[in-house]
């Protein structure tokens, strides 16, 4: 193949012999160029066409499975390759795990570049499917079309509405999902129930580029004690079309423990900024870890695997390596979920998180589980972490940070620097930004201990835990 093909150049029986990371596969073209596929698996004989092409590199498209890989197995879910949620159903996940670990070990290596110790063999999640605790589904008036269904055409399609998951890549358009292994019953009752109701009475789908619309999204969250709780979002108020939905919600859907709804009229789907109204039952569910009980209310933050939450946490308290003595410092702290899982060996606990709700959660988590030695700060770590703070509440001993997959701004790598904990226990989500931040403290700490842990089966998502010791 030249060096420069052109856009949807056809490519034929292309053998994939590799992976990359972010769920990608890789083939080898002339000249050393490297070709990234999605839905493509090493051993794969496929044809495809490029779709982004650089200098020494190009992006393609499957469009024919020519020789399957001898590691491929059949996916379980109806969806799968057009959703985009589990890329990774084709794949044994005993092969899944064995590519994660190389994920990790790829990108410490490459990004990090720092001196590493044996990387831990992964543990693997005990629960493959329905084993999320939080799922939302969006109302469109826009349903996504397959490739297929688009080639297949023979006239102008006329817009559908679908209630499901955002296509990949695309803000305004809805695959419809009619069953989904990621979430225990009654999600699948729910969402068939929504389906059923609002074509039977006509109900409109949000359309997020006109803005029209009533019905926009529904969360639910089904908890490993047995809760219940759905969140229905609508555009505007209407009183009596809200009052039958949830109605036939409650009648319908069993083991409802808190029925919400929210009125979204902004241009976003976030509801961070808006007022959730429970209309029956609590307005929150209790998740458990370990002995621990946890506040889950429609808009908080928590791990969305709870079984295997219990091992990252695990992983992370016996890192932290605490005998009773130590202050520990929980950074993005959240709800207070892996400060309050250590508490019972450190001495304090000083929780810090930027969003105030959030903060509130965790008060109230730490008084649930009778601890009274677990503070919560909202507020930026940098401004709350000062000296006159340090004399009052004491200097970290063990530093617990668990940023999101942006990883840790350098202004708080920087402030951990001048803080000098003899240990950082680092929970990340993103190994290739951990990397990046692993470089910056390797200024003042070495890395003693690596755990990957897997919460998403069937992604290529995955979580690595670091202990850090000062040098």
């Amino acid at each position: 193949m030249s060096r420069k093909k052109k856009k949807n150049a056809p490519l034929l029986n292309i053998t994939i012999d590799a992976y990359a990371a972010e769920g990608k596969s890789v083939a080898h073209l002339d000249e050393g160029k490297v070709l990234f596929v999605e839905q493509a698996i090493p051993g794969d004989v496929i044809n495809a066409v490029i779709i982004k092409d650089k200098k020494s590199w190009a992006q393609g498209r499957m469009t024919q499975l020519v020789q399957p890989s001898p590691l491929r197995i059949e996916p379980f879910c109806q969806h799968f390759g057009v959703c985009g949620g589990c890329k990774w159903q084709m794949l044994p996940y005993s092969q899944q795990l064995i590519y994660k670990q190389q994920q990790v070990t790829d990108q410490l290596v490459r990004i990090g570049r720092v001196e590493l110790p044996e990387i831990q063999p992964i543990i693997g999640s005990p629960h493959e499917r329905y084993y999320r605790n939080k799922l939302e589904f969006t109302f469109s008036s826009q349903r996504y079309r397959t490739f297929a269904e688009i080639e297949a055409r023979t006239e102008i399609f006329t817009p559908e509405p679908a209630l499901g998951f955002h296509a990949p890549g695309l803000f305004d358009k809805v695959v419809e999902i009619h069953t989904c292994y990621l979430q225990h019953e009654p999600t699948n009752i729910l969402l068939n129930t929504l389906r059923q109701y609002s074509t039977d009475r006509a109900l409109p789908y949000y359309d997020i580029k006109a803005h029209t619309g009533w019905l926009r999204n529904v969360v639910i969250r089904v908890s490993t004690t047995g809760e219940v709780l759905i969140n229905l979002v609508v555009a505007h108020e209407d009183i009596k079309a809200r009052e039958d939905i949830l109605k036939h919600i409650l009648d319908t859907v069993p083991g409802i423990t808190s029925l919400n709804y929210t009125i979204n009229a902004k241009m976003n789907d976030t509801i961070y900024d808006l007022e959730v109204v429970c209309w029956y039952g609590k307005p929150f569910i209790e998740e458990k870890l370990e002995d621990f009980r946890f506040k889950i209310s429609p808009k908080s933050f928590f791990q969305t695997n709870t079984y295997q939450a219990e091992a990252l946490y695990q992983v992370t308290r016996e890192f932290a390596g605490l005998t009773g003595s130590e202050v520990l410092y929980d950074l993005y702290c959240g709800t207070g979920s892996i400060g309050i899982f250590c508490s019972a060996l450190a001495k304090k606990v000083i929780g810090i998180e930027l969003v105030a709700d959030a903060i509130e959660d965790a008060k109230i988590n730490a008084a649930n589980n009778g601890l009274d030695h677990c503070s919560f700060f909202a507020g930026d770590v940098t401004d709350i972490c000062t000296d006159d703070f340090f004399a009052q509440h004491g200097r970290p001993d063990v530093i617990i940070t668990d940023p999101p997959r942006a990883g840790m701004h350098e202004k708080l790598v920087q402030q951990i620097l001048k803080m000098r904990a003899p240990k950082v226990v680092y929970v990340s989500c993103n190994p290739a930004t951990q990397a990046r931040d692993l470089q910056l403290l390797d200024a003042a700490y070495k890395i003693s201990r690596l755990q990957p842990v897997d919460m998403f089966p069937h992604t290529h998502h995955i979580e690595n835990v670091a202990l850090l010791e000062l040098k």
